[in-house]
């Protein structure tokens, strides 16, 4: 098979599109993020927790309503506590069971490699890049992508442009024509490609939570419900 000429990359979300969609209790979240509260009594936890569930619903939001990038370290900042970043083991352990990357995966970024294709992530996230390159390497795909963006890196979170720009340049690439990029939700991944200039396939195989929902959707050029179904849909464009 020979991918579409005019595709020279292929481009990523993680979260709901490399790995599965999963249904997160986000008061268990803010409680395991609460035990890196430095200095905290166990009987605090769960009084910090409260505030660091708010504190990230509003760093959330800062990239839904403003397109602004955070950290783990914000949350912390904005509910006004102090972290031990030694101290996050049980929020990485929270979050582990959620991370496996999608069987069809491996096949797929192989095969597009094979086209002669660029393969690229780009997410938005708050957690550092060893976290997702670590995952990446323990489910054996982690040579198979040739660059990686992570917002928790960069000013921007999609749908910005400037997003899909550091991704596209990132796999060496100047013009967004040429770029394709999956995703599973209509607003960040679908809308913000597209006003960027790419094409967009999504994968809506992910229940999103109405809070998370954008202002706008975007009609995608392409619809796949499963990652295996990515190859020939972008191969049909040729």
């Amino acid at each position: 098979m020979t991918a579409a000429r005019t595709v020279e990359a292929v481009i990523f979300d993680w979260g709901g599109t490399l790995t599965p969609w999963h249904t997160v209790d986000f008061d268990a979240e803010a409680l395991a993020l609460a035990l890196a509260v430095r200095g905290a009594r166990e009987d605090e936890h769960p009084v910090n927790a409260a505030r660091l569930l708010e504190a990230a619903r509003t760093v959330w939001r800062w990239s839904r309503e403003e397109q602004r990038s955070a950290t783990i370290a914000d949350i912390f900042e904005v509910a006004a506590l102090e972290h031990d970043p030694d101290g996050l083991g049980g929020y990485y352990d929270f979050w582990l069971p959620h991370t496996d990357t999608d069987p069809e995966a491996r096949p797929l970024l192989e095969a597009l490699r094979a086209d002669g294709l660029k393969v690229g992530v780009l997410s938005n996230t708050i957690w550092p890049r060893t976290w997702h390159t670590g995952f990446f390497e323990r489910d054996g795909v982690a040579h198979l992508i040739d660059a990686d963006v992570y917002t928790s890196e960069i000013p921007w979170t999609k749908p910005s442009g400037e997003a899909f720009r550091a991704a596209m340049e990132a796999v060496g690439l100047s013009d967004p024509a040429h770029c394709v990029y999956v995703g599973d939700r209509l607003y960040d991944d679908v809308w913000g490609a597209q006003r960027a200039g790419m094409r967009a396939i999504h994968i809506p195989h992910s229940v999103i939570p109405p809070e998370q929902m954008g202002r706008t959707e975007g009609t995608p050029d392409g619809v796949a419900r499963s990652l295996g179904e990515v190859r020939d849909l972008i191969a049909s464009w040729a």
